[in-house]
């Protein structure tokens, strides 16, 4: 795992002090005291760059840029003033110091607009500013410490420095109301350890943190009525800023991993699990059309893209899945790609072999019930891989967007959608019952306030009222056309545990300040927290020396998609007709049939429980959920065994509850700190502090 940690104190003094006594294992210093930055992990040299005001002095060059010091004064001295960027970014070192210069003078913006994924971290004498994503998948925490303020892009060491216990009530909220930002706000499982919002700034001066938003909301109003023209030049604004995210990954210098290591060199990218994957495999093989990038060097001079299928055999005939296979090995004709197909057998089912040892993440995610399925996949990639996550948060309609097209009066873009629905449900598309049930639902949430809902959604789980269990299109989109909603694993939490949850919307809906629209902030919470989920993700399943980019969660690809009209988003099909432009603005025309159709891995989660359902049965024996007071054990021993004999449970809900058990496990079986030297915390207090049980003897 790879992470950024630094701090910054009130008093220089014992910063500099607790600079010298106190290390991250494995850290390699940025710059020193008083406010030390440290990149810690297998950082590749491409990865960090250090750039400063003045490059009249350079003090070398190199993977750190050119160091040197301006001359600005401060308090009759020189202040230095450095800008550290870490990860994948496009910028040259002499556009960086552009930004580093912006960014003194106030525009943080600046530093968020060039292509990739990094962090940035600005220092200019004692101030010190961390820069979050727009999405939020490269995060940023921070917590009080030593009189100041300490802060990382990974939770977990922060908590380890200031022994932090854990926060049950956080947990109890991210099982109760997963993606509602008025339960979870920005706290983490660990007691005051905070998260940085995305779209947020922490701006630290001498110790003191300040968070600001860098990012201004534009008007939906605008977006809703926009022409057939705008809306074009909308989809070419995704594809540019697509085509330039996947050409950020390709422009860096190609690592080749050391012997033993897997996986292979290259640029490998996933060609089965939907259009998004698929789009992002065929832009970075260098096809023909593509802007400004010679045919053949999409992947490497003279070598192929690896494009990897997983063929899941264990779950049988699957619907879709010949189907899905069929597409990949039609577009992996094309001489410039090398087709791996990975079979997946028993093994690699969701739930299998969760009580052994695996990496203890950030928090829990649903990557931990599947993480040995996607690593296996991974491995037969190359040293960069791209995967499609983010897109259909990024570029589809949350539901709710219809409330926010009935508050521009644009009721007749309703009927597309709605008309979808009725098909799915197997109505006639005549049939007035789904559009109807659609439009009152639509209409309703446009007519309710904020508070009301939020205020409504606190009392359905001290009711415990939770949606209909069903399958069909019609009953998840109902069910999110709301501004808050218990999640689907809240029913089965405690009466205590629900209570708590309640308190904190109630709390939220009493908290004035503008808000926004209802299918824009719903949209908002849902990428952030697919954003937090393939965090997990990348910790869950990672593979030694290989890079996983996910460039539909790259800043300027957020931004790109925010200009597509509201009208155009919630058309059936709308994210596979924008990847559609897209390919063919870089020059692919060429798809197979069924290209853009939907994945479904509903029923390998179904496959592996049942196969699984024993080794549940013994995870949740004694579980540690139930220890913390958030769950009846009994009662969730009978619905793994109802959802394995194959009663209509939420699934989902059921894998969240197994990958917090799973997780809280291996935090409580935890040995070692992310710290090191004299006064470096004790190892294990994080775990046994929380749950009140006796340490291992």
């Amino acid at each position: 795992m790879r992470w950024l940690v630094g701090w910054s104190s009130a008093v220089a003094r014992s910063s500099v002090v607790a600079g010298r006594t106190l290390l991250p294992v494995g850290g390699q210093l940025l710059w020193g005291d008083p406010d030390p930055l440290w990149a810690v992990g297998d950082w590749r040299p491409d990865e960090i760059r250090v750039i400063t005001a003045d490059p009249t002095r350079p003090g070398g060059n190199g993977a750190y840029g050119a160091y040197g010091f301006n001359s600005v004064q401060r308090n009759g001295g020189p202040v230095s003033a450095r800008l550290a960027v870490l990860g994948r970014c496009v910028a040259s070192d002499d556009e960086l110091r552009i930004g580093l210069y912006a960014a003194r003078g106030g525009a943080l913006r600046h530093l968020t607009m060039w292509a990739g994924s990094y962090t940035a971290v600005l220092q200019i004498g004692r101030r010190t500013t961390v820069v979050a994503d727009l999405a939020g998948v490269r995060p940023v925490f921070h917590t009080p410490w030593a009189g100041g303020t300490a802060y990382a892009t990974a939770a977990l060491p922060l908590a380890d420095l200031v022994e932090a216990g854990l926060d049950v009530t956080q947990l109890a909220a991210q099982l109760a109301c997963p993606d509602s930002p008025e339960a979870l706000g920005n706290g983490t499982p660990y007691q005051n350890v905070r998260r940085l919002p995305p779209g947020h700034a922490l701006i630290l001066r001498e110790g003191v943190p300040e968070v600001t938003g860098y990012e201004p909301h534009a008007s939906l109003a605008v977006g809703a009525s926009r022409s057939v023209t705008d809306a074009e030049q909308a989809v070419a604004g995704v594809r540019d800023a697509l085509v330039e995210a996947v050409r950020a990954r390709l422009a860096q210098p190609r690592f080749v991993p050391e012997p033993g290591d897997a996986p292979a060199p290259g640029i490998g990218a996933d060609l089965s699990g939907g259009s998004a994957s698929a789009t992002l495999a065929l832009l970075a093989a260098g096809l023909p059309g593509m802007p400004g990038m010679p045919i053949g060097l999409g992947a490497q001079a003279g070598q192929r893209l690896l494009a990897v299928t997983f063929n899941d055999l264990a779950t049988g005939g699957e619907q879709g899945r010949d189907a899905e296979l069929e597409r990949a090995r039609r577009m992996a004709a094309d001489p410039r790609l090398h087709h791996v197909v990975v079979p997946g057998g028993a093994e690699s089912l969701p739930f299998a072999d969760l009580l052994d040892s695996g990496p203890l993440t950030d928090e829990p995610g649903p990557a931990l019930i599947t993480a040995e399925r996607h690593r296996r996949r991974l491995a037969a990639g190359g040293a960069d891989h791209f995967i499609g996550q983010g897109a259909r948060h990024v570029l589809d309609a949350h539901p709710a967007r219809l409330a926010d097209l009935l508050l521009d009066r644009h009721r007749r873009h309703l009927l597309r959608p709605a008309a979808a629905l009725a098909r799915a449900e197997g109505a006639s598309a005549r049939s007035a019952f789904v559009p109807l049930t659609l439009y009152r639902a639509a209409r309703r949430l446009a007519r309710t306030p904020y508070q009301q809902g939020v205020e409504d959604a606190a009392g359905r789980l001290l009711e415990r009222r939770f949606d209909d269990v069903g399958a069909g299109g019609l009953t998840a989109s109902l069910a999110a056309l709301t501004w808050c909603r218990p999640g689907p694993a809240a029913r089965w939490l405690t009466g205590e545990a629900l209570a708590e949850v309640s308190i904190r919307l109630s709390d939220a809906a009493a908290r004035p300040g503008s808000v926004g629209r209802p299918g824009e902030r719903r949209a908002r919470a849902a990428l952030t927290r697919a954003a937090a989920d393939l965090r997990v993700f990348e910790q869950a399943v990672e593979v030694r020396s290989q890079r996983l980019h996910a460039p539909y969660l790259d800043n300027q690809v957020v931004r790109a998609a925010q200009a597509l009209p509201e009208s155009m988003r919630v058309r059936p099909g709308a994210r596979a007709a924008v990847l559609r432009a897209v390919l063919a603005g870089a020059g692919v025309r060429d798809l197979p049939p069924g290209w853009g159709a939907t994945t479904n891995a509903s029923g390998a989660v179904r496959v592996g429980l049942r196969a699984a359902v024993d080794d549940l049965m013994d995870l949740f024996s004694a579980p540690l959920l139930a220890d913390a007071g958030l769950v009846d054990a009994r009662v969730v021993r009978g619905a793994l065994r109802a959802a394995a004999d194959g009663e209509p449970l939420p699934l989902d809900g059921l894998g969240e509850l197994v990958c917090t058990e799973v997780w809280l496990r291996r935090l409580l079986a935890r040995r070692g700190s992310c710290w090191t030297g004299p006064d470096a915390p004790g190892a294990l207090a994080l775990a046994f502090r929380a749950i009140s049980l006796p340490p291992p003897l």
